[in-house]
């Protein structure tokens, strides 16, 4: 094997992939044996998409999208699948980081990435989006790919109506073979990388970004603050870490480690339409973190993040992990996490108000924890 046959290999993660709109059978329930949440979006017609992985977080994964028609209560079968496996490859191709979003003209965004194994050293960003996802059967461009790396949480649109995305490519200590030396002339960018557009997503540009120690995947959230400037919290191995940037995302303050305690794992943190910020992380309180992915619970910050309010308890069991979510037009919050990914493989919802988070219990008689949006029910076959 030389390296022209590696980088050949590595390079059929850059074909195009391909969007099965038709899933089923071959994606029903019945056949699925593992979950973890990816997002979840609301639509202008009022339509909820959820997004998770199957497979299995490693070289398996592959993404399975349903959707809601009643605020969540009930959901279909799979309407959407990205699958890149193919038989005749010599190494697996998969999907495993990605994020949904609707942008203020209610096009449905579906960032998702691309790589050989679990992990080749590149990776790439690639983007679909829906102009009708509300139709009966939406339809959705072909995917193009933006920059190297993925990107699970959502854009932000800042002050100056700049879109702005964080993409982070790994380390190549995750390279796995045989690419374990491959694409050494990323790794000025191995980190988590602020792009921007100015053009409502037509075109994406690197314009800085941050270098953490000891990362973990590619958890990063940004806010603008009312000051203007840009806040980012980021998983890492020790906890949450943080940054700021004061001249539009060109330099970072070096990393500090956040007041925010936190496990290694997903947050969620989000600007409210009441200008407060959603912050869902595990653990009680905001300055202590449970062992282990427990005790998912929601907050809401008056000050831009300096100080926390509230504590609405989402779901106190173990294995509980990776949340995203969206706000309502009415103000309703939307939450969507896992539960269990091997043995359950549930992707769940909470649905509350940030009255609920201030009081710390369910005082709005429409909110809802626990409620189910998908089970993989060939987990009873794997087990």
């Amino acid at each position: 094997m030389n390296n022209t046959e590696i980088l050949d290999w590595a390079d059929l993660a850059l074909e195009t992939p391909v969007l099965n709109t038709s899933p089923l059978p071959d994606y029903d329930y019945d056949r699925l044996d593992y979950g973890m949440t990816i997002g979840i979006e609301r639509t202008p017609g009022g339509r909820i998409w959820a997004c998770w992985v199957g497979g299995g977080d490693n070289d398996k994964g592959f993404f399975v999208l349903s959707t809601s028609d009643d605020e969540g209560l009930s959901w279909s079968k799979p309407r959407l699948v990205i699958d890149p496996h193919r038989p005749e490859h010599p190494h697996a191709r998969r999907t495993l980081v990605g994020n949904l979003w609707t942008d203020p003209s209610g096009k449905l965004w579906l960032f998702f990435d691309q790589a050989m194994t679990y992990f080749e050293g590149r990776a790439g960003l690639w983007v679909t989006t829906c102009e009708n996802p509300d139709a009966e059967n939406p339809s959705w461009s072909t995917p193009r790919r933006i920059w190297d790396g993925c990107a699970l949480n959502k854009p932000i649109i800042r002050s100056n109506g700049e879109w702005l995305l964080i993409s982070s490519v790994w380390d190549r200590d995750r390279n796995q073979p045989p690419f374990k030396e491959s694409f050494p002339e990323l790794d000025a960018v191995r980190m988590a990388n602020l792009l921007v557009s100015t053009d409502q997503g037509a075109t994406w540009a690197r314009r800085g970004g941050v270098q953490y120690e000891q990362p973990a995947f590619d958890e990063s959230h940004l806010i603008e603050r009312r000051d203007g400037s840009l806040w980012i919290t980021t998983r890492t191995n020790q906890g949450l870490y943080e940054s700021v940037s004061t001249d539009g995302g060109v330099t970072w303050a070096p990393p500090t480690p956040s007041p925010i305690a936190h496990i290694s794992s997903r947050h969620h943190l989000r600007r409210l339409a009441s200008g407060r910020l959603l912050l869902v992380k595990h653990g009680l309180r905001i300055d202590e973190a449970p062992a282990g992915r427990s005790h998912l619970t929601a907050f809401l910050s008056e000050d831009d993040g300096r100080t926390w309010q509230g504590g609405l308890l989402l779901d106190e069991r173990a294995t509980i992990s990776y949340p995203d979510g969206f706000q309502s037009p009415d103000g309703t919050l939307f939450i969507s996490y896992d539960y269990n990914r091997d043995s359950h493989g549930e992707i769940l919802l909470a649905r509350f108000t940030e009255e609920d988070v201030l009081a710390g219990k369910l005082v709005n008689p429409t909110s809802r924890l626990q409620v189910l949006i998908s089970r993989p029910l060939g987990i009873k076959n794997k087990n």
